[in-house]
């Protein structure tokens, strides 16, 4: 495989991509011959095709990727006009939390189950890269939560989120207790499982099972949602996006925190977490027809008639 060597080239645009990459879902074989069959389309249209690095170590044994350039995510961001995924939502939210400081759109091949940021489904690829190349995906930008962890008035670890960040009770099974402040000021003591933090974006993840709002992604608010609060009246709340939110841990014997799922933190009784919008967004780019509600009466089956005699 070939390994990226720098280059100097100046960014063009989404709607004319002359560099591209592509990044797979970890761990699955099953995309390797949906990447190949990506890269040589792209490659024959003209295109120069990158293969994030890690995918390619994951699916290089099952297909020959020797001819496109390897590289990490940090050269992706520096060179790549747009990046597409193949995968589910998961690889999405890994591809666009270490992307997200470089403004690399990202475009979402489904290669997974449900796929609410993945637009496209794995039958249709192919047919849907020439509206792709050709300039006629729609941008959509989708804003990101940044979070710190304090111990001590000393920040201990930060991350991005572009779905949630959870702080909940851990392995063992008593609540968690926490103080809620919005902006500085005093919200109330919440005991129960644990609270999402939700975008928009995430909105239909774990904030939906946890009976939140489904917010429309163009906006900007943020959703808290306690996890099965021991106090029924506690509801969620949805603030705007320049609001400060900090969790305070009081009473916690397995505190964590846990970025999109993905990244998690042991806490302790005392720590805080702080949670702001991001100055970094992301964007998507949707194929012509895309509807943020066809998709939802798609995944969520609204309208479906129950089965049965």
């Amino acid at each position: 495989m070939q390994e990226f060597s720098p280059m100097n080239r100046g960014f063009t645009s989404y709607r004319s991509p002359r560099t591209i990459a592509l990044v797979g879902k970890y761990h699955s074989q099953e995309i390797a011959e949906s990447l190949r069959r990506l890269a040589e389309y792209l490659y024959e249209r003209g295109a120069s095709v990158f293969i994030e690095r890690e995918t390619s170590e994951n699916i290089g044994k099952k297909v020959d990727l020797s001819r496109w350039v390897t590289c990490g995510f940090n050269d992706i961001g520096a060179h790549a006009d747009l990046a597409i995924v193949l995968g589910g939502d998961g690889t999405m939210l890994n591809a666009a939390r270490r992307l997200a400081r470089y403004c690399v759109p990202l475009v979402g091949v489904n290669q997974g189950r449900l796929g609410f940021m993945t637009d496209i489904a794995r039958d249709d690829m192919l047919t849907c890269m020439d509206d792709l190349l050709d300039g006629r995906f729609t941008p959509e930008n989708r804003m990101l939560l940044a979070a710190e962890v304090t111990r001590d008035g000393k920040e201990i670890a930060s991350n991005m989120a572009l779905n949630d960040v959870v702080i909940d009770k851990g392995a063992i099974g008593r609540m968690i207790e926490f103080e809620l402040f919005i902006n500085g000021e005093f919200i109330y003591n919440l005991r129960a499982d644990g609270m999402v933090v939700s975008t928009p974006t995430g909105s239909t993840a774990y904030s939906m099972s946890a009976g939140g709002p489904i917010l429309n992604p163009t906006l900007t608010g943020i959703a808290l949602v306690p996890l099965c609060p021991h106090a029924l009246t506690n509801r969620p709340i949805i603030v705007n996006d320049n609001t400060d939110i900090e969790l305070r841990i009081a009473t916690a014997d397995d505190p964590r925190v846990h970025f999109d799922g993905q990244v998690t933190l042991d806490l302790l009784p005392g720590d805080c977490v702080r949670l702001r919008r991001s100055e970094h967004t992301i964007c998507f780019l949707h194929p012509p027809g895309y509807s943020y509600f066809a998709m939802l009466r798609q995944k969520l089956q609204w309208s479906e008639r129950p089965k049965g005699p």
